[in-house]
């Protein structure tokens, strides 16, 4: 309960998790029927960057503003629309041109992107971020702001009446059994809602409790993310994460192999992407959409 994403907002994880994102819900409105979001764990919306926790860590710098630095010549149309949906959110502020103030949230991505008739659920647990979130989209009927545990969220919502879904998963890791936990939300989902895409981040602190959740997720149609600082981790920090994607939209697999290979190479030296299917998801059905 103690997590707040305002002391990490645009940092590298956020760059591999919201990249993916931004894909996942362009390719999943290109088809003209109605589309579900659920965001489990969707924190305070949107982030001010010039705050004290995010200045008072600085991975927004080494992550975001990294990125924007580098300009986007020559980059995946991905990493364009993705580095565009970031500076739209910020001129809403009327921020000057030049560094980064503002940084959506998972929420403003979704929001962004939604077409007329889709629906939107943003759920957040810790009282406070979720107070920020309310206010974040007070008045907009489009979005749905529930604070409540996103797991039990994931029962309660789950089918949903469109039928097409996409459920983003992105818990704090606050719990030591929180992969146990995890792995069951998503066993869970996937019963109530089969064909739904679920987009599931995770860090990786301990490299066999990440390669061991991975592997109990063999069975299914998924795609594997992963985005590694190398010698450009701060000691003491967050040094690679993960995303999986079950069910994945067409297309996804080949955006995502083209853009993180990209961003890793304008992090830094030591930084690496990987993207992989396992063996076995590779010939499961594909999902419907």
């Amino acid at each position: 309960m103690n997590y707040r994403h305002g002391y990490h907002a645009g940092n590298f994880a956020d760059l591999l998790k919201h990249t993916a994102l931004c894909e996942l819900l362009r390719l999943l409105t290109v088809k003209d029927k109605k589309l579900f979001v659920l965001d489990t764990h969707a924190g305070a919306g949107g982030y001010d960057l010039t705050a004290d926790k995010a200045r008072r860590t600085g991975e927004a710098e080494a992550g975001i503003s990294r990125l924007l630095a580098a300009g986007t010549k020559g980059a995946p149309a991905a990493v364009v629309r993705y580095l565009a949906a970031v500076q739209a959110y910020d001129r809403k502020f009327g921020a000057p041109a030049g560094a980064l103030r503002r940084y959506p949230g998972s929420p403003r991505l979704v929001r962004a992107a939604l077409r007329p008739g889709d629906r939107f659920v943003a759920c957040e647990r810790h009282p406070e971020e979720a107070l920020a979130l309310k206010r974040e989209f007070a008045g907009d009927r489009a979005v749905e702001v529930r604070q409540a545990d996103g797991y039990h969220a994931l029962k309660a919502s789950l089918p949903p009446v469109e039928r097409r879904g996409l459920i983003l998963i992105d818990p704090p890791f606050e719990a030591t059994d929180e992969f146990e936990v995890l792995l069951r939300a998503l066993r869970q989902g996937l019963r109530r809602f089969a064909t739904g895409c679920y987009a599931v981040w995770y860090p990786i602190k301990d490299e066999a409790a990440a390669a061991e959740f991975i592997a109990a997720l063999g069975d299914l149609k998924l795609l594997a993310m992963e985005l590694r600082l190398g010698a450009e981790a701060p000691p003491g920090k967050l040094a690679a994460c993960g995303l999986v994607v079950v069910n994945p939209p067409w297309r996804f697999d080949e955006s995502m192999r083209e853009a993180l290979p990209w961003i890793a190479g304008r992090l830094g030296p030591g930084v690496s992407a990987t993207c992989s299917a396992p063996a076995a998801s590779a010939s499961a059905p594909a999902s419907g959409e």
